[in-house]
């Protein structure tokens, strides 16, 4: 099944899911926020790569419906892109709290969970890209990566909070940024999900 050169449409279809997660996920670490303003374009945006992954994820759908055999599992096809998708949901639900806050405020702990996240994101294509070719006993190494990161945004997380309740004294400032970054260890846990359904689909059909 897998000795074939051509590829596969199922397999074309998730590394779409991937690139699109990757590049909005790209905007959002470089998108400045300068002011309210810039905040709702942002906002917009995510809403747009939100919406093309759920016509991707629609468009594979239709296909796992019309498909009488699939390369791997199709529940496995359709986890590992609903997998992807849920990063995507995370940050788009997170720049939309930023833009309700109007909090233009981004701070170092932001900056890298954010950077995390996007280099999980770039983990995440690559492995798309060698399953598109394929070779998925070389996935192992990207997700083993992304978990790493994920690792990373646990202490983060945990040293960030700390901090926050013993020097936030203004209760709607400490409501707000708790928001936030719970928000944000949401994403990199979901980012952890889809290691973990790589190497799921790797143990099943390596």
């Amino acid at each position: 099944m897998f000795n074939s050169n051509k590829k596969d449409p199922f397999f074309q279809v998730l590394l779409k899911i991937a690139e699109n997660v990757n590049e909005a996920i790209q905007y959002a670490q470089n998108a400045p926020t300068d002011n309210v303003e810039v905040l709702k374009e942002i906002a917009d945006k995510m809403k747009r790569y939100e919406t093309d992954g759920d016509k991707l994820i629609h468009e594979l759908i239709v296909m796992l419906n019309k498909s009488f055999m699939t390369p791997i599992e199709r529940e496995d096809i359709l986890a590992l892109a609903n997998k992807l998708d849920d990063v995507l949901d995370g940050m788009e639900g997170c720049i939309a709290h930023f833009n309700m806050y109007n909090l233009t405020e981004v701070t170092e702990p932001m900056r890298q969970f954010l950077s995390y996240i996007a280099k999980s994101t770039d983990e995440m294509v690559q492995a798309m890209e060698l399953l598109n070719n394929k070779k998925l006993v070389d996935m192992r190494q990207h997700a083993i990566q992304i978990k790493d990161y994920e690792r990373e945004c646990d202490e983060i997380f945990r040293s960030t909070m700390k901090q926050l309740f013993i020097q936030e004294k203004d209760p709607m400032r400490l409501i707000i940024f708790k928001d936030i970054y719970e928000q944000f260890e949401n994403i990199a846990d979901y980012c952890q999900t889809v290691a973990n359904t790589i190497e799921t689909i790797i143990m099943r059909n390596a």
